[in-house]
């Protein structure tokens, strides 16, 4: 099963409102999801989004893909970068090696 991490439709007629949703990739845009994330209000201008940071990264951990708009909120947000910094900051502590002395 490829789970994907995308936009459902709410709202009423011009006035859009879209939740963030993990889904199952097999599944129609409106039609049954797995869990809820978020929320995206384009039209409302500066509080446009409402996330649930780690549930985020939870799924993205375990292998769910963002569509394209849903990565661009997300970048926005800042999780994805928030998410960088951690990976690179354990890579970087794995990859540093502590400097054993010598006795002589």
């Amino acid at each position: 099963m490829a789970v994907v991490i995308r936009l459902r439709r709410a709202g009423r007629k011009k006035a859009p409102m879209y939740r963030i949703v993990v889904a199952d990739s097999r599944m129609p845009r409106d039609g049954k999801f797995i869990e809820v994330i978020g929320q995206y209000t384009p039209r409302t201008g500066d509080k446009a989004v409402t996330l649930k940071g780690e549930r985020a990264n939870y799924w993205l951990d375990n292998g769910a893909q963002p569509s394209d708009t849903v990565r661009s909120i997300l970048r926005k947000a800042g999780v994805l970068k928030a998410r960088h910094e951690q990976r690179l900051a354990v890579k970087m502590a794995a990859k540093a090696v502590p400097v054993s002395e010598t006795s002589e």
